[in-house]
């Protein structure tokens, strides 16, 4: 991946992601927020939440990076409101345990390759 991604560094991004077991049975649904720090392969696409809760990692997709419209988006979880975030991304996590779930909530998916 090169450098023509910096126009995402620094801008606000909106996560949903939702786990469903095999069956597309919905297990859990997380949202988390904050600001894109860098965009690699190995890494994938990282942000530092905005709760303090650190680095978390998304797969090295741009594509699924989508302009938000500007409002107030509530977080379901924690009722906390996110004012004119630049991106939303979603996505849907199939996931055979459900205790494997603590796992992508904490820090998300990455990193993706151990070659630069």
């Amino acid at each position: 991946m090169d450098n023509s991604h910096d126009e995402y560094i620094g801008k606000r991004l909106l996560i949903g992601i939702t786990f469903v077991d095999a069956d597309d049975v919905v297990l859990e649904q997380f949202q988390t927020h904050g600001i894109i720090t860098s965009i690699n392969d190995r890494d994938g696409v990282t942000i530092e939440q905005a709760n303090g809760a650190g680095i978390f990692y998304l797969p090295p997709d741009v594509e699924n990076l989508h302009e938000a419209a500007a409002g107030e988006y509530r977080l379901r979880a924690t009722g906390e409101i996110v004012v004119d975030p630049d991106y939303l991304t979603t996505w849907t996590v199939e996931t055979a345990k459900s205790e494997e779930i603590p796992n992508y909530t904490a820090s998300g998916f990455g990193p993706f390759s151990r070659n630069n």
